[in-house]
């Protein structure tokens, strides 16, 4: 038996109801930003892979157009990059810009150097070329387009693999 009752019904009525105290809910905040920020930067270079991909796709169909017109006009086409400006350009188009953070490299024959970085893989009529190759760089990602010399056939690899 208490000798009194009437204490201990005073501090459990004193009891607070059920919650969170400040510093749980800003714990849990702070989580919740840092998961926010490692997301968005996944999304970022995910965004920055889809880039370089698309950029890849369309120098191969550049330099495919640019072989295809040279078998089509019987005559030498040449596909053209400035590493500097970081553009290419097809035979008989516009040049063409990379995306922002995007380099462009261009290795081929020193006959179809025209400047200190501007540069060509020519392609024949019969649809041969003098070969060489274009890597694509943004950060740690990059994109390699092979031509072979003998038989012109344009192949794109992935080369951070």
């Amino acid at each position: 038996m208490n000798p009194r009752p009437g204490l201990i019904q005073a501090r459990e009525s004193g009891r607070t109801a059920g919650g969170f105290s400040l510093l749980e809910v800003l714990v849990v905040l702070v989580l919740i930003a840092g998961l926010f920020t490692v997301f968005s930067l996944n999304v970022s270079r995910s965004v920055s892979g889809a880039e370089i991909r698309n950029a890849a796709r369309e120098v191969v169909a550049g330099m495919r157009h640019t072989r295809g017109q040279a078998i089509i006009n019987r005559s030498e086409q040449v596909f053209m990059v400035d590493a500097n400006a970081r553009t290419w350009t097809a035979a008989g188009r516009e040049p063409v810009e990379l995306p922002d953070g995007l380099e462009i490299d261009l290795t081929t024959a020193r006959s179809e150097f025209t400047g200190e970085n501007v540069a060509g893989i020519r392609f024949f009529p019969d649809g041969a070329s003098t070969g060489g190759n274009v890597k694509l760089v943004a950060g740690q990602r990059e994109w390699r387009i092979d031509v072979a010399w003998l038989t012109g056939e344009v192949s794109l690899d992935r080369g951070d693999d």
